[in-house]
């Protein structure tokens, strides 16, 4: 298979693809996102896809309130942490100390969409390519492992699925985290210490850990309701 032969195929998994006739595959995304983080054996294998969207969330608004990202981990009780160096005060400390939270379901409403306008291969490629990157900022051999699991079977599924397959899984994946992130939160909540993002949000700011909480269940309703307004006249609606 020649270069230009490649890059044809390549190009033809990042263009958008036509969009499946809506109703029993959503219904069947929608089935597997539940079963997955209602079950705790399931749950305890998919995790770690929450917890590094967390912790990539930390990196990436870091990156962008001027901080440096120097690496991150999750651990093999599914825990993660991730490192930005800059200023231990301010600003910029404390949004990308909020981030983590609000990432798997800002990501997921986004997949959900994504999934239901056609953009399924292209959202996968960039995961691959933002996997990719993230492997030279792993800390820990359990965190390559997981983060090569997961770039392992998001290239399975974006080279090989079609774009039917392509849509389900993404859609799947966008409910999951969306899910995922209340059932974070709630574990937060219900046990969080000081070392947790909202008792480090404690002592950084004059707000109590329940204040951010609040906030938190704020922005995960408002990225549930987007993701409704999606799926049930597109989705739930056309079937």
């Amino acid at each position: 298979m020649d270069l230009q032969t490649v890059g044809r195929a390549v190009w033809e998994r990042i263009v958008p693809a036509p969009v499946p006739e809506t109703g029993w595959w959503v219904l069947l995304a929608l089935a597997v996102a539940l079963v997955v983080v209602a079950l705790a054996p399931l749950w305890r294998l998919a995790r770690p896809a929450v917890t590094i969207v967390h912790e990539l969330g930390h990196a990436i608004v870091g990156m962008l309130c001027g901080r440096r990202f120097t690496g991150f981990v999750v651990s093999a009780d599914m825990s993660g942490h991730a490192v930005t160096v800059g200023p231990r005060h301010g600003a910029g400390r404390i949004i990308s100390t909020w981030a983590g939270y609000p990432a798997p379901a800002v990501l997921g409403a986004v997949l959900i969409q994504i999934a239901l306008q056609g953009w399924s291969r292209t959202a996968l490629f960039a995961a691959l390519v933002i996997l990719l990157l993230s492997l030279v900022f792993t800390r820990s051999a359990h965190t390559l492992l997981v983060v090569l699991a997961s770039i392992v079977g998001i290239g399975a599924v974006w080279w090989w699925g079609s774009p039917g397959v392509s849509a389900l899984l993404t859609l799947a994946a966008g409910v999951f985290l969306l899910l995922g992130a209340w059932r974070h939160l709630g574990a937060v909540m219900r046990g969080g210490g000081r070392s947790d993002d909202p008792g480090q949000l404690a002592q950084l700011t004059p707000l109590p850990a329940w204040t951010w909480n609040l906030g938190y269940v704020v922005v995960l309703a408002a990225c549930t309701w987007w993701a409704g307004t999606a799926l049930v006249p597109q989705g739930l609606g056309g079937g």
